[in-house]
């Protein structure tokens, strides 16, 4: 009795000091946790690879420039996530191998084990200067150089793609309207803006070849010849589907006929950037005049990025304390307390909270707040805190004594992390910066007006289309389905 006694106490012991351990942060990955995250990006990789494969079959059947560079578009997209994907699954692997190793008491600081909190980046009004010569822009000689352009946004395992821009010497500037936020950022974020280029006046012809001409000529090389050329007329071995189900081989993108989109500029992002306010940054332009992708770049980018740290637009803590404005020991009053962005807002009720009315008071909390745990009072059982600010250049201190010692350690706590998550986002914590919601994706071309290639491939069962030669039913049903996919799922 008295073993099975001492064990269930070491297992409430051990319990206990593990609820402890993760409300200070200490475990803030479990095995359990990892599983998930190792599951969620291999979701991920798998739903890319799929869709890459529907991004082949569709650029293999496209019979129009702008469907063909719209494919192409969403195949660099996809090929760049997979691999974002691979490097953060590699990285989380490195980060489980490195919490299994023991550390020694003297490698590790006071602050190890605190981490910033996350925040909202967003980019948005993104221009790009153009430099035309004289007589491409003013005089309007010489041969139109046309081409279609996007970018590629990427900040660790979140990656975004602005709209598809066609560009010619009519246009100063490449403009893209999208809003793009990344929405778990640390404060050593890096944002990589990448510009791809592609000339849209290329011959893609021969990536349009119908499936039953290829038939034809397959049969008329022969049994041997035709198979290779069947084969490279199918997308690569790469679709989950052909794996069995089992974990997608990652072989290079297959090798599709049609337009292909190459880097001509890129640039990276720290918090350094961020400002409330449009900016210049400097871009690194990749290949020259003699590319076919070229276009005369003046070799800056014009943004605007702003930055949102949770601790600025969320509750960092909350509830029920005692508030006194200088030494009267008589004027406490009681309040519920909400620490949030710059300032502990102090309600008479919590349900002035839920009802968003205004606080009672507030309390500044910033970089040159200083906060202290007092003295014991003698007339209380705890520790108060003492916040002091500068006002018009006197001092006031407000002194908070919370319910128990626990509550005052938790606020004190609070406080720290709030100090140090401000620390580390810097000029973030100055003001909450302003971001607009994204703005809606423009609609996928599935109007026949349009020419959508989604509904000029729906009526292939019947005879008596026109349009696209894809007369075989059985691959008319299974492109109709990638196209669907396709669509749905941007």
């Amino acid at each position: 009795m008295f073993c099975r006694n001492q064990t269930a106490r070491a297992t409430v012991a051990r319990g206990s000091a593990l609820e402890m351990e993760i409300r200070r942060g200490k475990f803030r990955k479990s095995v359990f946790l990892d599983a998930s995250q190792d599951s969620d990006i291999q979701k991920k990789i798998d739903h890319e690879i799929r869709m890459r494969d529907g991004a082949c079959k569709l650029l293999a059947a496209c019979s129009q420039r702008d469907q063909a560079l719209e494919a192409a578009k969403s195949l660099q997209t996809c090929s760049t996530r997979i691999m974002a994907y691979m490097s953060e699954l590699q990285r989380m692997k490195e980060a489980q191998v490195m919490q299994n190793i023991p550390r020694r008491s003297s490698d590790a600081g006071p602050m190890d084990d605190r981490l910033p909190c996350k925040g909202k980046v967003a980019i948005s009004d993104l221009r790009i200067p153009l430099m035309w010569k004289d007589t491409e822009y003013f005089k309007n000689k010489g041969e139109l150089h046309r081409c279609a352009v996007f970018c590629l946004l990427q900040l660790g395992g979140e990656i975004f793609d602005t709209d598809m821009v066609i560009v010619d010497r009519t246009l100063t500037d490449i403009c893209f309207d999208n809003t793009i936020i990344f929405s778990e950022a640390s404060p050593g974020f890096q944002l990589r803006v990448e510009l791809y280029s592609c000339c849209s006046e290329d011959d893609y012809s021969a990536g349009n070849t119908p499936r039953k001409l290829a038939s034809k000529l397959s049969s008329s090389l022969g049994r041997s010849a035709g198979k290779k050329l069947r084969a490279a007329m199918e997308p690569g071995p790469c679709s989950p589907v052909s794996n069995g189900g089992a974990a997608p081989l990652l072989l290079p993108v297959p090798s599709v006929p049609g337009p292909k989109y190459h880097l001509l500029a890129h640039t990276t992002l720290l918090l350094s950037h961020v400002q409330d306010s449009f900016r210049t940054h400097d871009l690194t332009i990749s290949g020259n005049e003699e590319c076919s992708y070229w276009l005369p770049l003046y070799g800056s980018m014009c943004c605007r990025l702003a930055a949102q740290p949770h601790c600025m637009t969320q509750q960092m803590m909350n509830g029920c304390l005692k508030v006194k404005c200088g030494g009267d020991r008589q004027s406490w009053t009681k309040v519920y307390a909400v620490l949030k962005g710059a300032s502990l807002s102090c309600y008479h009720r919590q349900e002035d909270v839920e009802a968003n009315v205004e606080p009672a008071f507030t309390i500044g909390i910033n970089k040159e707040t200083r906060i202290r745990a007092s003295e014991k009072d003698p007339h209380s059982k705890v520790q108060n805190i003492c916040i002091s600010n500068q006002y018009g250049g006197e001092e006031v201190t407000h002194t908070l004594a919370a319910d128990s010692r626990e509550d005052t350690h938790r606020w004190m706590e609070a406080f720290w992390q709030h100090f140090y998550d401000m620390s580390q986002w810097k000029q973030c914590c100055d003001d909450v910066m302003k971001i607009e919601l994204p703005s809606p994706r423009k609609p996928a071309p599935l109007t026949p007006k349009q020419g959508s290639l989604y509904h000029e491939m729906a009526p292939l069962a019947t005879p008596s289309c026109e349009g696209l030669l894809l007369q075989d039913n059985a691959v008319s049903a299974e492109i109709r389905a990638l196209l669907s996919s396709y669509y749905n799922d941007r």
